[in-house]
């Protein structure tokens, strides 16, 4: 059964920016006809004003439909639809200015208008699309719009997909179980025969997380989805082969075929990404050179024996094509372990275990013994990796990347020759999504995806992000 919740919601985003684009219009022209005594370069009522806006609102809608301010894929995303917002007014004001041009006489009564129309137009979508994705959130507590989802595979995947969508009040999904041997703390089912006989609910959606050998199994999945009109969606067994830039397109004219290429990050993107580099680097070395300094002295002060930067195997890491590098970080440990490898570190203490339980935890102890006080701080705030800035600007590392690592850390897992095709970063995935929660292997996976996805976009979303982790990090107890 078609779910028609995401239809609803477009329609009500539809609703609330043609009423956020009004205000707009209304607002703009108050506050430069009536309140600014300044001349004005037409003397237009507001009944002819807001007549003639009404006029070209639906081509500002429908330019907002172009650039997909009404598909999921967008909406979803919360940074992804502020993008698509900004560049949605862009193209709608060029459109009522066209319309100015266009018609006789004039539209807007003085040239400010139109710059407050974009500004409070813009200001208002984005206002109104965080109170419509809160009062979402509300009513999917409530069990209003919930998507019901069926997860058919025998695979580990399965698992993982239930998990990453079980939080009903915040993706709007319910998880109504698994079919397969693998189902974990979830409901299971022997087979989808018995899923469907045995479920209740309406179902809205299926995953599909295996591709059984006998074909008839996948015919009836698919097929049932299709006669039900439910959204179906698969993943594949071997997830590397969908990463990255996927076309698809008829070979020797006649036989459909997919293309995997290999990470957007060369050319055009490589250029533009290390002269962003180069401008975000040098702006900020500048700006944060009496911060670097106080840091610097406290280090000295807290421990004078110690350097005040990180030196020896640790600041040895790895970047693009297997090069390594020095990397400038602020000393945060006590000096009688600086120069040392993890390993090196546990195994003098007599704690080799510890090795373990500091990957799992995410590169991470808690209440760790190698660090000094005010190292905790600079840690918890990210400060003790500013010197970086420095190895940006060298071009030894990019503003955002895969997590560069020291040698030994990386030889163990078998994508590292993905993740050394790109320049490692300052910051990352890894960083923004839970650095100290996730373990080494999908601190890996993220800075695999990044690779194979880059974008120049998803570079800005991440260095917005890092910013908020930092700020967050600088509260935390």
């Amino acid at each position: 059964m078609k779910n028609n919740a995401s239809f609803a919601y477009a329609v009500l985003l539809v609703i609330g920016d043609a009423l956020a684009l009004i205000a707009a219009f209304t607002l703009a022209y108050i506050l430069r006809v009536k309140i600014d005594t300044r001349g004005l370069i037409a003397p237009i009522t507001a009944r002819e004003y807001l007549f003639a806006f009404m006029t070209v609102l639906p081509l500002w809608i429908i330019g907002n439909a172009y650039v997909g301010l009404y598909s999921n894929r967008v909406y979803e995303k919360r940074f992804t639809e502020i993008g698509r917002l900004f560049v949605g007014s862009i193209v709608g004001i060029l459109i009522v200015i066209g319309y100015d041009f266009a018609i006789k006489g004039q539209l807007f009564p003085a040239r400010l208008v139109p710059i407050y129309v974009f500004l409070l137009g813009l200001g208002f979508l984005i206002l109104f699309r965080t109170i419509a994705r809160f009062l979402r959130t509300v009513l999917y507590g409530y069990g209003v719009g919930v998507s019901n989802t069926l997860i058919v595979g025998d695979t580990d995947s399965s698992i993982e997909i239930a998990h990453a969508i079980e939080n009903t009040s915040r993706t709007g999904q319910r998880v109504l179980g698994i079919v397969g041997s693998k189902f974990g703390s979830f409901k299971g089912y022997e087979s989808f025969d018995s899923a469907l006989s045995m479920i209740k609910r309406p179902i809205h959606s299926i995953i599909q997380t295996e591709l059984y050998k006998d074909s008839l199994k996948n015919d009836t999945v698919l097929q049932y989805a299709q006669t039900n009109h439910i959204a179906f969606r698969f993943v594949p067994g071997n997830t590397d082969l969908f990463f990255g830039n996927i076309e698809v397109d008829l070979y020797a004219g006649r036989i459909p075929m997919i293309s995997v290429h290999q990470t957007a990050l060369v050319g055009w993107g490589r250029i533009i990404k290390r002269l962003f580099d180069l401008l975000i680097s040098s702006v900020l070395l500048v700006i944060t050179s009496p911060i670097l300094l106080l840091i610097a002295l406290a280090v000295k002060i807290s421990d004078p024996k110690g350097p005040i930067f990180m030196r020896g195997k640790a600041q040895k890491r790895l970047t693009r094509h297997n090069i390594v590098f020095n990397v400038y970080k602020f000393r945060s440990h006590y000096a009688k372990y600086d120069g040392k490898t993890d390993s090196e570190v546990f195994a003098m203490i007599g704690k080799p275990e510890l090795l373990k339980q500091y990957r799992e935890n995410g590169d991470q102890l808690d209440n760790d013994f190698r660090v000094t006080p005010i190292g905790r701080f600079l840690r918890r705030a990210s400060l003790d990796e500013l010197p970086q800035l420095y190895n940006v600007f060298k071009g030894d590392i990019s503003l955002v990347g895969p997590r560069a690592l020291i040698p030994e850390e990386l030889q163990a897992y078998e994508k590292r020759h993905t993740i050394l095709s790109v320049k490692s970063g300052l910051t990352g995935l890894a960083q923004i999504s839970g650095r100290r929660s996730i373990s080494f292997s999908e601190r890996r996976k993220l800075d695999t995806y990044y690779v194979q996805n880059w974008s120049f976009w998803m570079d800005l979303v991440i260095l917005i992000k890092t910013v908020r982790t930092v700020i967050q990090g600088l509260f935390e107890s």
